[in-house]
């Protein structure tokens, strides 16, 4: 079979890159599962170069780990000698994935601050609805019957607490400039009006 041009560069820009963290994870199963890794990596070379389409592959990387753990799995079906402790080791099999970078976990960690601050300038009833509905997952009924307000007044809380939360986030957290507020009440004024 000759490789088409375009799939093997494919193969070398989003595949290949991955190939030392896919041995890595195989060197760590059990020995004994009938296959060697240089053979488990050429089989999912083989699967990955004989696909039809890859248009479908979102996560290159990903995707490699279960191409490879596919290979893992069948031989494990093919194999004659099943293994006693076999079931004990299926967390190996799972696909590890990939740590965040350190700018990663700053930007999440701040993101989370930011939404945290959001929902700590809500109006207090519209915060304790939000919180209880969307953070504790609790039912609108029970929202009403532990807070003592009917559900449909929970369901308007939610209403002012989502829509405050998108003007908010949709403006980055930031207050509109006066000359295009044109009438609309801001983020302050709802919270005010809510607590009064």
């Amino acid at each position: 079979m000759t490789l088409p041009q375009h799939r093997a560069a494919w193969l070398g820009r989003h595949i290949f890159p991955h190939e030392a963290a896919v041995r890595q994870w195989l060197a760590r199963r059990p020995s004994g599962w009938g296959m060697d890794v240089d053979d488990i990596i050429q089989e999912s070379y083989a699967i990955l170069a004989g696909l039809e389409r890859i248009d479908h592959i979102v996560s290159p990387r990903n995707y490699f780990f279960e191409v490879a753990k596919s290979v893992v799995l069948r031989s494990l079906r093919r194999s004659r000698v099943v293994m006693i402790d076999a079931p004990a080791h299926a967390e190996i099999l799972e696909v590890p994935e990939p740590a965040p970078d350190q700018e990663r976990l700053l930007s999440d960690r701040q993101e989370l601050e930011q939404v945290a601050a959001f929902i700590d300038r809500l109006p207090d009833r519209c915060r304790e609805v939000f919180v209880l509905r969307k953070l504790r997952g609790f039912s609108q009924k029970d929202v009403a019957r532990d807070l003592g307000i009917a559900e449909s007044t929970v369901e308007k809380h939610m209403v002012k607490a989502l829509a405050s939360l998108t003007n908010a986030f949709g403006r980055g957290g930031n207050r509109r400039n006066r000359s295009s507020r044109d009438g609309e009440r801001d983020f302050e004024t709802e919270r005010r009006d809510a607590q009064g």
